[in-house]
């Protein structure tokens, strides 16, 4: 990096507002951002339980604006001087409520971001509606966009599947609250934060969207979940708080987290499949572990057939064309022909799905991911 050029303060929480502090940072030099702003919560009166205890609700100096243009004007200046820092390649996660997540989604695509995903955070124990008015609120909602549509980006797809048993995971999450020691307390007991988000929430963002060494960082950094988090996942992270006490609290948790610096960097990487080299069907004839004329199976239990052909393709009645066109034919759906289609193995008389030939010739060829 050149002198005139500023330096990444990794490992690093700064004091000042974000909108400041993030137009000294390098542009695209930032993998993933991880946004947890105000609310803008809009609290009309004090909120008290049947039995007249007072809820602690958010009522900070830091959550109050003085208009929904006022918050607007806010949240594009903000979100502005993210997407500067964020690679082309990046993502960036903004979570709310809806009192004001509407508002951060339409401007996130005024500012040319491209929406991924919106996920629902469903809390296992929310707060109940005291006053029995509206329904409990019991969700907030994320935004998973990229920086620049079409960009290839970090979505760790099998390894969020590995988590869920197996299961391709959703876009609703059931997760609890931030509660018992989680849960930072200040000198008198009571929360340290009103919005400490669990670390859970910040376990799957980071896991999914990222990979060991990129660099995260959090605008809004509070008392340092995403970096405690980052740190547990050998993730690289930087923390901008306008708050000292703040500051001081994140600064003290995130040093007490133990992390393996020696631990196998496997413990945290995951294969990405998409970056593996491509291996067209036509190589398992030309390394005789497929022959012309052979039949697959569409399925490991059902019966229709289809014929391999010399040339690559398959056969099935009427229809030929690739493993993909013609498992697409017969589900009249989306396929993917690597995990449909299956073959009789020989040795075993079990079928097996010829993606495990592809795997084969990858071993064969000492082929693996290419290194970021």
């Amino acid at each position: 990096m050149s002198k005139d050029k500023p330096e990444l303060p990794l490992e690093q929480v700064i004091a000042g507002d974000c909108v400041e502090v993030l137009p000294t940072l390098p542009e695209k030099s930032v993998d993933l951002i991880f946004a947890d702003p105000p609310y803008n919560l809009q609290l009309q009166r004090v909120l008290y339980r049947p039995n007249m205890t007072k809820v602690d609700a958010v009522d900070d100096a830091w959550d109050r604006f003085g208009s929904l243009a006022e918050y607007d004007q806010f949240t594009r200046a903000w979100l502005t001087a993210c997407r500067r820092v964020l690679k082309d390649t990046g993502t960036l996660w903004v979570i709310g409520s809806y009192h004001n997540i509407y508002r951060v989604g339409a401007i996130l695509q005024d500012l040319d971001y491209w929406i991924l995903n919106d996920v629902a955070w469903i809390k296992n124990n929310p707060m109940p509606n005291f006053r029995g008015v509206r329904f409990t609120n019991a969700h907030e909602t994320l935004i998973w966009a990229q920086k620049k549509r079409s960009a290839r980006y970090t979505f760790n797809h099998h390894a969020m599947k590995a988590l869920n048993d197996e299961l391709q995971m959703r876009s609703d999450w059931n997760l609890p609250l931030c509660s018992g020691k989680e849960r930072l307390r200040a000198a008198g007991g009571q929360k340290a934060h009103p919005t400490q988000k669990p670390e859970a929430l910040l376990y799957r963002v980071i896991l999914a969207t990222s990979k060991p060494g990129d660099i995260v960082l959090d605008p809004f950094f509070g008392t340092g979940t995403t970096g405690a988090v980052a740190k547990k996942l050998r993730r690289r992270w930087i923390g901008v708080e306008r708050d000292p006490g703040y500051v001081a609290l994140a600064r003290e948790r995130i040093e007490a987290v133990q992390s393996d610096m020696f631990a196998e960097d496997q413990l945290f990487a995951f294969e990405d499949k998409r970056s593996l080299p491509r291996i067209p069907f036509g190589a398992l004839l030309e390394n005789g572990l497929l022959q012309p004329g052979q039949k697959l199976y569409f399925g490991k239990t059902g019966n229709v057939t289809a014929i391999v052909l010399a040339n690559g393709q398959l056969k099935h009645n009427g229809t030929t064309g690739s493993i993909h066109a013609v498992g697409r034919a017969l589900q009249n759906a989306p396929c993917n022909g690597w995990e449909h289609w299956y073959f009789v193995d020989d040795q075993t008389g079990e079928r097996r799905a010829i993606n495990t030939l592809r795997e084969l010739i990858r071993k064969q060829n000492g082929q693996r991911a290419p290194e970021s």
